[in-house]
């Protein structure tokens, strides 16, 4: 293909993802229905009461990416007399300004959540909700659910409870700065520097977090590196493409959602409510990653045991940083997809395989996923003493309902990046690249190049096996369909 085929670029990247969407049987655009309830939404919500505690003189502050511009969650920590430490998260209400059955309600329920790409983003919330009147702003008042947790010095948690809540976001950060200050990599972000004690207060957070994520870890909580590329434009052409990676302050938010998802989880079963889970079972294929870690010279028990693949994994990312993140594919794959189900006061507990937790649902991000917007109206329920919002019917619908629609998203989202790596890589045809195989399957071969990160099909592909370092060069790419074609150099 010619470069100058893809003149414009992030536009042409923008139609393809609607036709992915549509073909994935996701709506990329709002109705008319929902742009006039739009209309009639004049601002954030103002709801008072005596549900409603004042905590706006906290030190909030977001951690998310650069980007972001739908908040979800602020978070805030104090350390107590007994050496225990007070963390509270606060997850936007966004139910105040969308009611359940309501037109922009429904579109949520049709997508179940935002879909990105690098090109477009498609919200399942329109933007003047999710990045405005529902998200959680800096300087802004808002309302929101917040779940208090009582770690002690160990990371037990040692009491709970949720409540409502007026709360001011009083820095918006990013994940990246954040990091590198608490590596001793880089300065205190500027938006912390402005708010005497905010740098106490995310070293408090990362110790907290730390050590939440090393007693899960001990547990068997799966730690992955999975391939996550992003394209990067400039005057809307893809001229690169960055390996999105896990860093100190996004374990911050990754351990408090966990918790928080878990004391939501515990909530409403004590208050004998159904709520909606995510799961991943014990993995069925557990005979098949026995055998991968065979070839790794490793032995894996018999039964699934979190806590052993853990510590394959572990060894393994230590022995081989660079093939990690395809080891790490092969085993997510094998484990299966997760899944929402329906938990009913007194039934089964499933528990979550990969997060080596019982009770987990998701409850942390209501602009961007509807299972977190159902979970949001069952705890006001709960908390309010009224009957739930959602039928045992509904509730098993819309679990099924999720689960798919989130697959799909998810299946648009690998199609762009593969379009936007073809795209990046289309005037370079000819060039040669060190990879390493990361998969066979019906008689195809596939590589990953690592500058830039993309993957494709490696024809022919002579003596190799997955996890072999080789030479290949770039024959054809295919933006439209998202192929990438090499040949193997000898």
């Amino acid at each position: 293909m010619n470069q100058r085929l893809h003149a414009h670029q992030r536009e042409e990247l923008a139609d393809l993802a609607v036709i992915a969407m549509r073909e994935r049987g996701l709506e990329p655009e709002f109705s008319a229905a929902v742009k006039r309830q739009l209309d009639d939404i004049d601002g954030p919500s103002e709801e008072d009461g005596a549900g409603i505690v004042d905590l706006t003189g906290l030190l909030w502050c977001s951690i998310d990416n650069d980007d972001s511009r739908d908040l979800d969650q602020l978070t805030v920590s104090e350390v107590l007399q007994d050496g225990s430490v007070r963390i509270m998260v606060a997850i936007a209400d966004v139910d105040t300004l969308v009611g359940k059955d309501s037109p922009i309600d429904r579109h949520a329920q049709i997508n179940t959540t935002s879909v990105y790409t690098s090109a477009r983003i498609f919200p399942m919330l329109p933007e003047q909700l999710s990045t405005d009147y529902t998200s959680l702003n800096p300087n802004q008042v808002r309302v929101a659910t917040v779940t208090e947790m009582v770690f002690q010095p160990d990371g037990t948690l040692a009491r709970s409870t949720i409540r409502r809540a007026h709360v001011h976001n009083k820095a918006q950060l990013a994940y990246d700065a954040v990091s590198a200050w608490l590596t001793g990599d880089g300065p205190l972000p500027e938006a912390a520097d402005r708010v005497p004690g905010m740098d106490q207060q995310l070293r408090t957070q990362d110790s907290v977090a730390q050590q939440l994520r090393a007693n899960r870890r001990e547990q068997g909580a799966l730690d992955f590196q999975t391939f996550q590329p992003k394209a990067e434009f400039e005057d809307d052409k893809v001229v690169a493409i960055r390996q999105q990676e896990q860093n100190r302050a996004r374990q911050i938010i990754e351990e408090f959602m966990v918790a928080t998802n878990g004391v939501t989880a515990r909530f409403l079963a004590g208050k004998r409510r159904p709520s909606i889970r995510r799961v991943v079972r014990s993995p069925e294929r557990w005979a098949r990653i026995v055998q991968v870690a065979a070839e790794y010279g490793e032995t894996l028990p018999p039964d699934p045991s979190s806590t052993a693949l853990e510590q394959f994994l572990a060894r393994q990312r230590r022995r081989d940083p660079l093939r990690f993140p395809d080891l790490s594919l092969v085993i997510v794959k094998l484990m299966g997809r997760g899944e929402y189900v329906v938990e009913r006061p007194g039934g089964p507990q499933i528990g979550h395989f990969g997060l080596a937790v019982r009770d987990y649902s998701h409850s942390t991000a209501p602009n961007r996923r509807y299972p977190d917007l159902i979970t949001s109206r069952l705890i006001k329920a709960a908390l309010a003493e009224v009957k739930s919002p959602y039928s045992h019917t509904e509730l098993e619908f819309l679990a099924n309902h999720c689960t798919r629609q989130e697959d799909a998203a998810n299946k648009v989202e690998r199609q762009m990046r593969k379009s936007e790596a073809a795209m990046l890589l289309e005037s370079r045809i000819g060039e040669q690249f060190d990879g390493v195989v990361t998969g066979e399957s019906k008689g195809n071969t596939w590589v990953r190049i690592f500058e830039p990160p993309a993957e494709g099909k490696l024809l022919p592909s002579r003596d190799v096996q997955v996890g072999d370092k080789v030479r290949a060069r770039l024959l054809s790419t295919n933006v439209e369909r998202g192929f990438i074609d090499f040949e193997q150099v000898d």
